[in-house]
């Protein structure tokens, strides 16, 4: 790890002054992700912004939803009871991820910025685009296993964001509001917070350089009521997905009024699935809907040869994730 230096900001406004113009600064708050990078010599910065002081904090229902500010802790976040009553795969998400320790330190900002768990990105032996732009990616046609199958590029098959929150987050409809040096804030929905890979899969959030994410909002609606959150991994616990999804249906009737859908582990960001959506709704609650469903999400697939096993693994995933929904 490279030497840098150390500041406490107080406000906004000084956290984003502290960054403006330094080029290889970072903020930290409870740091899980940013030290890993930092020690592995992955990241390196001459400035750590301590933005744990600010005030972006707070879970209050609102009339736009819930609103959870950035600096909350996972662990809190998870375990409130608007969030278990009212978004129990937002809740189930995070109790699913790390460990106990890492939950009651990380904060659901940095959460939402984790980076790749791909083992070429995070070995400096290696060549990889996300590094060093143009280098080529040994994923492809190295060990993918754990990697993307949806969304990917000649560029990059990583899962570029491995957590599980983010995932139910694109479910439902979640806007995440980001405040820059100005003091000026704009609200982005998580499904465009994250990019593609496409030729630049250095780029992996449309955070700008300095931007602070403040808060989240997550709208009230039946489907993230009735909702849950499957998590499929190597171990059960204290590992990434191999395959996940973040369900949620409006049923009445035995008729599904409206449906969400989201897979992580699978895709190189968290993949919202308008076209399970679209089957599932105005469709019977039925087994036989929900195969379709998951067909429907998986059919643009592109898997490598380590990890085809993930077409069946995500789609079984999402049917056993709507049928606990459903019933």
């Amino acid at each position: 790890m490279n030497n840098f230096s150390y500041i406490q900001a107080n406000s906004a406004k000084e956290a984003t002054a502290s960054r403006a113009g330094t080029a290889h600064s970072a903020y930290i708050a409870g740091g899980t992700t940013l030290l890993d990078l930092m020690k592995a010599n992955l990241e390196e910065h001459n400035q750590l912004v301590d933005i744990n002081m600010l005030p972006f904090k707070g879970i209050e229902q609102t009339t736009d939803g819930l609103r959870i500010g950035a600096m909350e802790r996972m662990s809190d976040v998870g375990e409130h009871p608007l969030v278990v009553q009212n978004y129990p795969a937002v809740s189930e998400s995070l109790l699913l991820a790390a460990s106990p320790q890492l939950r009651n330190m990380a904060s659901i900002g940095g959460n939402m910025l984790q980076r790749t768990r791909c083992g070429y990105f995070r070995d400096a032996a290696f060549p990889c685009n996300k590094r060093v732009p143009g280098s080529g990616c040994p994923a492809i046609a190295g060990d993918n296993h754990n990697l993307a199958i949806l969304g990917t590029s000649t560029a990059c098959i990583a899962t570029s964001y491995p957590g599980d929150l983010a995932v139910a987050l694109a479910a439902f409809d979640a806007v995440l509001t980001l405040e820059n040096a100005k003091g000026k804030q704009r609200r982005v929905p998580v499904t465009e917070f994250y990019v593609l890979p496409g030729k630049t899969p250095q780029r992996e959030t449309v955070l700008e350089a300095g931007e602070l994410i403040v808060s989240l909002t997550i709208p009230n609606t039946a489907h993230a009521r009735r909702s849950t959150y499957l998590k499929v991994r190597e171990r059960s616990s204290y590992a990434y997905a191999l395959a996940s999804a973040a369900v949620g249906l409006d049923v009445q009737a035995g008729t599904i009024r409206s449906a969400r859908v989201a897979l992580g582990g699978v895709g190189t960001k968290p993949w919202r699935s308008p076209e399970a959506e679209k089957v599932l709704t105005g469709a019977p609650a039925t087994e036989a809907t929900f195969r379709a469903a998951a067909a429907a999400a998986l059919r643009g697939a592109q898997p490598q040869d380590d990890n085809r096993f993930k077409v069946e693994l995500a789609q079984n995933t999402l049917v056993q994730a709507l049928m606990k929904v459903a019933s």
